[in-house]
Order: C-alpha cells, then structure tokens, then sequence
C-alpha cells in the first residue's frame, strides 16, 4: 500500500481509517483519456469498488474530455458488478478520445455543469502528461467556471458553494513510460510483453535464413511527449496564460516531490526490449550514435556472421535521431545494410500491436495499487491540496505534485530540442546511463589486444531449482566479466558438479541467444556444498577461481552461508562471492523480487484467466488453484490480486475453519449476483492439515445446490516457459552489478595476495524499494525464519487488504507507527477472513 503522512493516518484499525475517509456524499468521476494501455481496465476497477468500498458514488466518463463536454449519457453511474470481468482486458471499457473542445474555455464550461449535475467533485484521470495537465488546468478555473455558469442561471448560488472545490488526482497510463516522476507507467510492462512476443518469434525466422532485422518500436519523441493541454493532444506549449512554472524540480524522496530513479527496471521500450532480448545495436533518441556509427555498425554485423551468428537484431525507437537531429529509420537502416554488407534484411514496425493484448501480472497489480491509492487520495485532499499523480517508487505507491513531474517531463524534451543529450539522459533518471552502458558492455565484443587482462578467473554457478530469466543473469555475467578482463567459467550442475570438476571456461559467443531461454542453461540442482567442501576447495585451487557469482533461491543463500563459515578451514574460499537472488518462490532474504517471480505470477495470472473464462461459460463454479512457492505465499498472494481471486490462502496469514465458512458464504452470495464463478488460490504450504483436497471437498460439501468446485494444482509449469520482459531485464542488470562489484574487490587486491575474511566480502545484491543493496550474507540471517525458509519481513503482505476489498470483503490492518497499512496477524471470531 502507499505511504501516507503520519499526521493523516490516525493509529488504529483500517476501519477507523476509512470512517476518517468516509466517502459518504461524495461522487467520483473516472475517466481514460488519450492513448489506450493495457492496465488501464484494472486501475478503473480498482476506483470503482474502492469508491464503493468507503461508500461514496462513482461515475463513468465515457470517451474520455470529450465525454465530459456532452454529457448525458456518456456520464454513467457505476455499481460493483459493473466493472466485473474486465481486469483481464485490454484497453479500456469506458474508452478513450482526444478531445479538442475541452481545450477552450466554453468546452470545460460545459464539462464543469455535466458534473454539478450529478455532484461531482473529485475527478480521477488516467492517461499521460497531457491528459493529466489539462485536468489541472481544469482544476485551477473550477471556482471560476462555476461563478459563470451562476452568473448565467445555469446552477444556483447554492451549487457554487456546495461543489466550490475540483479535486484531482491522475493516474499515468501510457506504453512508452514516458513521464517523470513514476518508475513505470500503466501498460508499459504489457507492451514489453508484446515486443518480446514478436522479438521470440522473429528469431526462429531469422536463424532459418540468416536474415537481419530491423524492429521498429515505439517511443515517439524521445520516449516522452511533449505536455499538452486537455485530452491527451499534444503540442510545443502550453495555452497562454495556463504554462507551467519554469522551475527545476527539486530531487527529494516520496513524501512530497519527484525523485528520479534509482532502479528503474523498465525506462522506455527500445532500451529495455533490447536488454531483454540480447539486440545487437539499438537507436534511441536520448543516446544519438557518434559520427561514424554506420560504419561501426556493419562492422559489428559482419563480426556477427564470421562467427556464424545466423541472425542480428537490431531496435530502433520510432524517434530515433542523430547528433544533428535528423531523422533515423528503420528503411535508413535497412537500406545501409543491404548496400553496405549484401545480407538478406527485412523491417518489422510493431505499430499498435504493443498496445495490444492482455495486461500484464505486472501491469495489474499496478493499476489495482494505483486505483485504490488515488482514491484514498481524493478523500484526503483539501482545497489547499495541489493536483496530484500517483506514481510508483521501487515497491510503494506514492503521491507527487502532478505539475512538477510534468515540468521534469517538459526538461527532458526541452534538453532535446536543444541537443543537450546527455543532460536529457540525466533528467530520465539514472537507469540512462547505467542502462545505456550495460547494453554497450553487452552488444560489443572487445578486442583481446585492446583489452586489459587483470588474471583473475571468476566462476559463476546456477543453485536450486530452475527459474526463468537465469540465463539472462549468466549472460550478462559471463560478458560483463570478460569486458572487465577476467577469464569467466561456468560451474554446470550446481555445488554437486563444482565438486565433481564440471567446470568448463565460457567465451563472449558461447552465451549468445540466452537471455530469451527459460530454465538453467548450465544445469542446477539443490545440493548444499556443505559435504563437498573438501572437493570445491580442491577444484577452486584448480583452476584458481579469484571470486564466485552464484545465482539461485534460498539453497544458494544457505550455500553461500555454509561456504562463509568454511572459511577459516579453506582459504580457497577466501575470496569475493555474491549471490543473485533466483527463485519462482520470491522468498530470499534482503531482496524485494527475485529473478523468475514475474515469469511464474504471470503463468498463473494466464492459467487464471483461462479458468475464469471456463468457469463463466458453466456459471456458478469456484475453482482451487494451487500455486508453488513452499512457506512463502507470494506467487498465491500478488497472483489472486493480478487474477482478481476471491480468497488466496498464505502461510503468513494463518487462518482456521472459521475462515474458510467465511469464504464459502461469500461465494454463495455472490453467486445471487450475476458474476456466478470464483477463484480461490491456495500456497502449496500454507496449511499442513487445511490441503487443496480438504478445502476443495468443504467447498463442495458447504456449496452444494448453489455452485460446484474444480481444483488445479499449477505444479512445476510455473517454473517453465521463456522469461518475461522483467526478469530478462531484471538478470541482466543485478547480474551486470554484481560482476561490477566483483570487479572493484579484485581490484582492491591486485598485486596485494589480499585475502578476504570480512563480512562484507560475501554478500547477496538484492533489490530493496528501489535500490540495489549488497548486504552480508551474515547480516541477513537475524532476518531470516530458517525453519520455513521465508524472510522474517516481506513488503507485499501490506498488499494482503487490497484483494479483499477489490473482492467485496471487509478488510482489517492496523497503521503501524510509519505510516505504513499493516495486515492484522490474530482475528476474532466476528471478523471476516483477513487478506
């Protein structure tokens, strides 16, 4: 859940909570406007049954601003059941227009008397900067345009007093991520998802003939637009007398104001879909190739085919420009290839496809978190409260000045216009250039006489079960390694294969095509190193390996443990070793995500949809699912919020028969209702006695006459398939850090015969909020729960209550000291099942 000021959030239940946030009186207008995002149907929902949650009334704004100006009909109230089935859809249902009368003054006048109409006065927009822009403007005239349509017997005195105040608070739902101040935008992850479709599948073409292709992805204007006035348009400024304050905004943390990213996993399309998919050379507008680049670039391609590469990707942004502003093209591109080296080369433009297409499990929960927090918003705002946009900071959902991360937009175009391109770089946050290196580091092979050779071999090893999106992390390390003069050296079979010497040296071509391949390329098992110490040690002297990258879930981080205390025994192991976090599970100590967690709760989130779509097609079913994940619940948890589920059952949140009744008469209810199907999903752990076949055969047993169960345990499809966008993304870059500070410590002991014994020499990098951390491997085990192999303190079980209210349930959390909605561990009998 987001974070809120102390002084709002009085201690005490969420009840209390939402009695200070009544809603009671209160209407609520929704609207989408400008481009189409997938997501944007699940950020709706969320303000729907959120709004209805805390009993205020929400309305339709059907086509966006131009709806708002006619009025009528395209102005509907929205009940519960209204916005039931539509998380699973792309686009949205209340459609999207561009509006051009509400740029004028007579056209907001009449939107302002549409909504006296029916009362409202807190205005819910979700759309990018010009959409968000306009409702400010629309904010900022509200007083007057109400005093005008009072001075023109439209409305009473009494009206202008009553709704004397707009409150506005938007939402950024737009692929191409292209707006300052949120780490990702709503149906940017889906539109990732639709180029890695297309990119998966062209490869199979390409090595088949040994073409090249050029692929064409969005990102207009730098991966930014221009900030607009109303509906969406977009133009070079702002109306006169509406322009924005031409101040730079200041860089502070999410209490208050903007703050650029720390680790921002997905920035714009082209960049990050040519991390994922390991492209040979990628055209952004915010990085113009030098002079010279067209040379550079055949050279690489036919590098490429000497080494019998059967294919080359290369991306370019829809904006792509050179250092003199001028135009880049994919036709430029193909033309200078088929010219230059004669390969067979063909132009794939993905156009509209990447707004296409299911949400993401991504995009979901992020619309859901999003739409409940921008109505907690509207609740809360005063008439001195500026217009607001709910953004996205590492794991939290927070509230900044809607203007200043407009005008932090309008700075990044403005350094464009002007060809101050590393400026702009900067202005989009830190991913630039961190991203933009990592995929230099990673396209180019370096010259062996050109490169420095420090003598140092480095091992990199798969451990625990498979997750997708490892080869990707292997990838990055074998090549960032290499770019950094070290021998690399792939241990196969985990700590088993290490004893038994599977270790082979692995060269920059030997990882090529590996980051869209699922699994573990180079084998994992779950075998601890402890009874093989004496072999490791041995096969470490061997091939003296100077650090150890170890890749994998909670055996890797109890392997690396064990490999720490070994120390004093062997000082082979006396050198740096970090582990990246791998695991479906999510269950790793001191990261937030682990690579292969979005691939699985994207499996899920699929399988769900599927089975929703069978269960309403028979009408009054509940289907079980039974997620994996051992002790730790979050595939069950984030994979019921993505899925729209009725109940998910977690080992964190212990729950008894008293619960269980409590689901199976919520279903009966709803199955009065015109949504006659359930989804309950259940942790393969959560319950030693309560199992998938007791609760499958109490819901039977309880449901019987009113509506009949199925049951599917997902088992290990969750582990397979080819990673998605996120994880690709995510292995490459925690893998390339990782390798990066592997670098610096063997630095530290060049020519020094430095052994290292501290702490801080063994450590897992993990993701917290929105940095990347290194932290001793001994430090985290005060916060682990060994016994059940969980952290002790997860960040998503404050998510827990958003399900239930999604799904008509009455919440209960406590506010903890922070701030921060606490889930509630011990219940009454009176109290429903807690999320």
């Amino acid at each position: 859940m987001a974070h809120h000021d102390d002084s709002q959030n009085p201690k005490g239940s969420f009840r209390k909570f939402l009695e200070h946030l009544s809603g009671a009186g209160k209407a609520i207008g929704v609207l989408t406007s400008g481009g189409d995002a997938q997501g944007m149907n699940a950020a709706v929902r969320a303000v729907v049954r959120m709004g209805i949650y805390v009993g205020a009334k929400v309305y339709f704004i059907y086509e966006g601003y131009q709806g708002m100006v006619d009025g009528g009909s395209n102005i509907v109230e929205a009940d519960w059941e209204s916005v039931s089935s539509i998380l699973q859809v792309g686009g949205t249902i209340i459609g999207s227009a561009r509006c051009k009368d509400f740029r004028s003054r007579e056209g907001r006048l009449k939107a302002a008397a549409n909504l006296i109409q029916l009362g409202i006065t807190n205005l819910c927009v979700i759309g990018g900067d010009g959409s968000l822009t306009g409702a400010n403007i629309f904010r900022r005239e509200w007083s007057g345009l109400l005093e005008e349509l009072a001075k023109d017997g439209k409305i009473d005195k009494e009206a202008v007093q009553r709704h004397g105040h707009l409150n506005v608070v938007g939402m950024v739902g737009s692929i191409d991520n292209d707006f300052c101040g949120t780490d990702m935008t709503i149906g940017t992850d889906s539109a990732l998802h639709r180029i890695m479709e297309v990119v998966d599948a062209i490869m199979t073409t390409a090595q088949s003939h040994q073409r090249t292709f050029v692929l064409e992805v969005m990102g207009r204007h730098c991966g930014y637009v221009r900030a607009g006035t109303a509906g969406g348009e977009r133009s070079p400024r702002m109306d006169p007398g509406h322009s924005v304050p031409q101040r730079p905004c200041p860089r502070k943390g999410p209490r208050g104001r903007p703050s650029r990213s720390l680790l921002c996993l997905c920035r714009y399309l082209a960049l990050v879909s040519a991390l994922a998919c390991g492209a040979d050379w990628v055209f952004l507008p915010e990085s113009p190739p030098e002079e010279g680049w067209q040379e550079d670039m055949c050279i690489k391609l036919s590098e490429n085919r000497a080494r019998k590469k059967r294919l080359n990707i290369i991306i370019v942004a829809e904006g792509a420009i050179d250092t003199q502003n001028k135009p880049i093209t994919s036709e430029q591109i193909k033309e200078l290839v088929v010219t230059q080296l004669g390969y067979d080369t063909r132009v794939t433009i993905l156009g509209h496809v990447q707004r296409g297409g299911t949400p993401s499990a991504f995009d979901r929960i992020l619309a859901s978190r999003m739409g409940v927090e921008a109505v907690v918003a509207l609740l809360q705002a005063t008439p001195e409260t500026p217009a607001c946009v709910v953004s996205l900071s590492g794991n939290q959902a927070v509230r900044l000045p809607l203007m200043e991360c407009v005008q932090m937009t309008q700075d990044v175009q403005k350094a464009m216009d002007e060809g101050r391109f590393k400026e702009a770089v900067k202005l989009r946050g830190s991913l630039c250039p961190s991203g933009l290196e990592c995929a230099s580091r990673l396209r180019l092979q370096l010259n062996g006489r050109e490169l420095r050779q420090t003598n140092c071999n480095v091992g990199v090893v798969n451990v625990g079960a498979p997750a997708a999106g490892m080869n990707a992390a292997v990838r990055a390390a074998v090549r960032v390694g290499i770019s950094d003069g070290h021998k690399m050296f792939a241990v196969y079979d985990g700590f088993e294969g290490f004893a038994k010497g599977n270790i082979k040296e692995i060269g920059w071509a030997d990882v090529g095509g590996w980051t869209g391949q699922g699994g573990s390329i180079l084998g994992t098992k779950r075998t601890l190193p402890g009874k093989y110490l004496e072999d490791i040690a041995a096969q470490m002297r061997a091939h003296r390996i100077n650090a150890l990258l170890i890749i994998g879930g909670f055996e890797a981080y109890l392997g690396l443990l064990e490999l720490s205390a070994a120390r004093e025994k062997h000082e082979e192991f006396c050198v740096p070793m970090v582990m990246v976090p791998a695991t479906v599970s999510n269950n790793v100590p001191g990261s937030d995500f682990s690579i292969g967690a979005d691939t699985a709760l994207n499996t899920i989130t699929d399988t769900c949809d599927r089975i929703k779509q069978s269960a309403s097609g028979t009408k009054r079913r509940v289907f079980i699912i039974e997620t994996m994940g051992g002790f730790c619940g979050y595939l069950a948890n984030m994979g019921a919020l993505a899925a729209g589920a009725d109940a998910a059952y977690i080992f964190e949140e212990p729950f008894d028969i008293r619960d269980l009744q409590s689901n199976v008469e919520h279903l009966t209810e709803k199955m009065k209702t015109t949504i006659q199907r359930g989804l309950v999903l259940r942790n393969e752990s959560c319950s030693e006695n309560y199992t998938t076949d007791f609760i499958y055969q109490l819901y039977s047993e309880e449901g019987r006459g009113v509506f009949d169960c199925r049951k599917n345990v997902l088992g290990h499809m969750q582990q397979g398939g080819a990673p998605s966008p996120f994880d690709r993304n995510f292995g490459t870059k925690i893998s390339a850090r990782a390798m990066q500070w592997i670098s610096s410590k063997l630095k530290e002991s060049l020519g020094k015969g430095k052994r290292f014994v501290s702490d801080d020499s063994i450590c897992v990098l993990g993701i917290s909020k929105r940095n990347l951390v290194f932290q001793p491997v001994a430090e985290l085990k005060k916060e682990t729960d060994f016994e059940h192999r969980i952290p002790k303190e997860q960040w998503w079980l404050k998510l827990r209550p958003l399900m239930k209210i999604l799904a008509k349930y009455k919440a209960s959390f406590e506010v903890s000291e922070a701030g921060q909605l606490e889930p509630v561990q011990h219940r009454g009998p009176e109290e429903p099942a807690a999320i």
